[in-house]
């Protein structure tokens, strides 16, 4: 049977100009720490691989911090914040929403003193949070007075505009897998002038905050992949995709009244749609979809095997079994008109014996 990628919101294939930067970086010896000729090598590499990224969030190179991801990323929030409290969004990704709960909450969430944690895009619904535009990193949820803003970008850095230098930002984290790079790398995006401790103790690497010998050879596939992504992004192929997404909407759409797309009307990312059909399980679908050659999922990827209502639907207001019934189709670069007919059309025939199955 052939198959059908739509979960590029859990991760994208990896790309070729990723594959090459990281077969390249194979070849390199030396330890970047190391101030031989094969150390000098293997830091220019990783030199290299932090202005693209520069580059392409918009920040100053010194900005960026290397790490094992995102997930890693967000432990920024639990460290020196002059005991600022953290408070979250209630639809941030769980890599913000666990760190924050760890750190220490007011009782009341207005005043001064705080560092607020949010993610530009969801990941489950493709929600823009707050357009580009509109951040403000002293009222981004009105009264709530923020001195400090950290910002999820993973989902939106390479398919949406953003630049850390005028997002009002002063901390943000993203993962390489997501625009195409390896799986295992991401950064800290850490404006200049705030102080953090190490996110690991040890040797001193990332100019202090992020000790261990650096992944090379990930960090290689990370520079290369984002800039081939903001190239993707300036040719204009994410509006390619949205047309796309546009389609399967449509197609569903016309042919079952029961089904919810969240945040039709609102400001999306191109390419992501989440559909709830309440009373149908979304792991249900999902297994369903799989079976007939599709690959989808039903929320955020946070852990092998996890499938649960959504958090972050239920802090929308949807109801428990519209919660439990979600399921994301997040399209790619790689996706065509027919994928995406051919999934609905696949998913409504699913949807009508579900019908059948509960009359």
């Amino acid at each position: 049977m052939s198959r059908t990628y739509l979960d590029y919101n859990a991760t994208a294939p990896l790309r070729a100009e990723a594959r090459a930067a990281m077969i390249e970086a194979m070849d390199v010896a030396g330890n970047p720490s190391s101030v031989h000729a094969e150390g000098r090598a293997a830091k220019a590499l990783i030199e290299r691989s932090r202005a693209q990224v520069a580059e392409a969030v918009g920040c100053k190179p010194q900005e960026v911090i290397f790490t094992s991801g995102a997930t890693e990323a967000a432990r920024v929030l639990n460290f020196a914040h002059d005991g600022m409290d953290v408070l979250v969004d209630e639809t941030a990704h769980d890599a913000l929403w666990v760190q924050a709960k760890m750190h220490s909450w007011p009782d009341h969430p207005f005043g001064p003193g705080h560092t607020l944690a949010m993610g530009l895009a969801n990941s489950e619904t493709g929600l823009i949070t707050q357009p580009p535009e509109k951040l403000d990193s002293q009222y981004p949820f009105g009264q709530a007075r923020a001195d400090r803003l950290c910002l999820d970008i993973t989902q939106a850095i390479g398919r949406i505009p953003f630049s850390f230098a005028w997002s009002g930002a002063d901390m943000a984290v993203l993962s390489a897998h997501k625009l195409g790079g390896p799986k295992g790398v991401g950064a800290l995006i850490l404006r200049q002038g705030i102080d953090i401790a190490p996110l690991n103790m040890g040797g001193g690497q990332e100019m202090g905050r992020r000790s261990g010998t650096e992944n090379v050879i990930g960090i290689a596939g990370f520079g290369a992949a984002i800039e081939a992504a903001m190239q993707d992004l300036a040719d204009g192929k994410w509006q390619d995709i949205e047309k796309l997404r546009n389609i399967l909407e449509k197609t569903i759409e016309e042919s079952t009244k029961e089904t919810i797309f969240v945040g039709k009307s609102e400001q999306r990312l191109p390419n992501t749609s989440c559909i709830l059909t309440s009373g149908w399980k979304g792991e249900t679908q999902v297994m369903q979809m799989d079976l007939a050659g599709f690959a989808i999922s039903a929320g955020s990827a946070c852990s092998s095997g996890k499938v649960k209502s959504s958090r972050v639907l239920s802090a929308m207001g949807y109801n428990d079994s519209q919660a439990a019934s979600a399921i994301r189709v997040s399209l790619g670069l790689q996706t065509t008109e027919d994928d995406v007919r051919q999934f609905a059309n696949s998913w409504l025939v699913a949807e009508k014996k579900h019908r059948a199955r509960v009359a």
